[in-house]
């Protein structure tokens, strides 16, 4: 039972930002229905995607072009909390789902709308990924190494960071403040703005002097010899994040250097990051992750995905759980009286069409009106 136990959430299915939304709230205790595509029913029944977006809700198989589709979602929509979607702009409205509609049926309803460049703007209709929407916000180009290109760090940054986690702050403050107003309103969440957020203390930093446009001269951005990874022995890796001066004498203790070079002196850099770098190279990552167990060096193996969960620190605080004979991240994060929980695997598209839709109220009358229609599918 977590905090958000009785809400209730419609996911209009789409990609992986709006999902990670989805997510991160049913993990916090909300029911959330999924709305797919009736085209996407599997044509026989099998095992629930290992998907780990997917988890923690039930499955509607909905054909929304179809005459009634329409009138479901809003029926629904009178009965949920919240609305998620993730399409181009324009797309609910022109399926009768607009904001505006919903509203107008559930006034106290949270309408959350994702998209890359936001609802409005001259490229709203643009398609995008996240890599897209982190080089017009500025946090794409001081990432990367000096000589060579901006490196896209894979899509956390604006699809999930920026995007999805943004959104689900959104659903979270417009349900805290409808408690005061009984008020719903709509959430317009670009990625592009989430990720221009999540730069924020480089701006700050930028106007005090202590950043620099080009990349190769900042200490968070891989040259700093104390704060990057290296490669070791055995052809793992290790992270130094050695930023004060207190844990770069750690570090440099356990690296066992002789007339250390100087921490923040940037001329002397490169030789102290070949100094490091040879020094790593002498020894596996597992031993010199055991060098510097119990210091403040901040030293610390890189993990891969498979590797990550059997960590003694990840497997003391269960940081990971299993769902559907996978391992992946486990809800967060932790609230000590209500805490969040995963509250089942990822369902098929149509899995739940009929029990679902009944349990939210849905006549038995028109859930036949609607099957016969073909406004409704189910896996079977």
């Amino acid at each position: 039972m977590g905090p958000l136990s009785g809400i209730r959430v419609i996911e209009l299915a789409s990609l992986a930002p709006a999902p990670f939304t989805a997510t991160v709230l049913s993990d916090l205790g909300a029911e959330v229905l999924r709305l797919d595509r009736a085209e996407t029913v599997p044509s026989t029944t099998g095992s629930p995607p290992p998907e780990p977006l997917g988890r923690g809700r039930r499955s509607v198989a909905v054909d929304l072009k179809r005459p009634g589709g329409a009138s479901l979602v809003l029926d629904l929509v009178g009965r949920t909390d919240v609305l998620l979607e993730g399409f181009r702009p324009g797309v609910c409205e022109r399926l009768g789902i607009g904001p505006d509609a919903c509203l107008a049926r559930n006034p106290r309803l949270v309408y959350g709308r994702l998209t890359g460049w936001g609802q409005t703007g001259p490229l709203a209709q643009r398609a995008g990924h996240d890599i897209n929407y982190l080089a017009l916000s500025g946090a794409l180009y001081p990432i990367g190494p000096a000589d060579g290109p901006p490196t896209p760090p894979i899509n956390y940054v604006a699809d999930f960071g920026g995007g999805g986690m943004l959104l689900a702050v959104g659903v979270l403050a417009a349900l805290f403040e409808r408690e005061r107003s009984g008020a719903g309103q709509v959430i317009d969440a670009a990625m592009t703005e989430g990720a221009g957020l999540l730069s924020s203390l480089l701006h700050g930093l930028k106007a005090r002097g202590m950043w620099s446009d080009e990349r190769g001269g900042n200490p968070l951005d891989g040259t700093a010899p104390f704060y990057g990874t290296y490669a070791c022995a055995d052809g793992g890796f290790v992270a130094v994040g050695a930023l004060e001066p207190q844990f770069y004498a750690e570090l440099v203790k356990g690296l066992e250097l002789i007339d250390p070079p100087t921490q923040y002196d940037q001329s002397g850099w490169p030789e102290a990051r070949r100094r490091f770098a040879d020094a790593f190279a002498s020894r596996t990552r597992d031993e010199w992750a055991a060098v510097f167990e119990g210091t403040d060096a901040c030293v610390t193996p890189v993990l891969t995905l498979d590797e990550a969960p059997d960590h003694p620190h990840n497997r003391a605080r269960a940081s990971f759980t299993e769902v559907a004979g996978l391992r992946q991240p486990a809800p967060a994060p932790r609230l000590s009286r209500t805490p969040g929980a995963v509250a089942g695997p990822a369902p098929q598209p149509g899995e739940h069409t009929r029990a679902a839709l009944t349990d939210w109220g849905i006549s038995a009358e028109d859930l036949a009106g609607l099957f016969a229609t073909g406004v409704l599918s189910e896996l079977e």
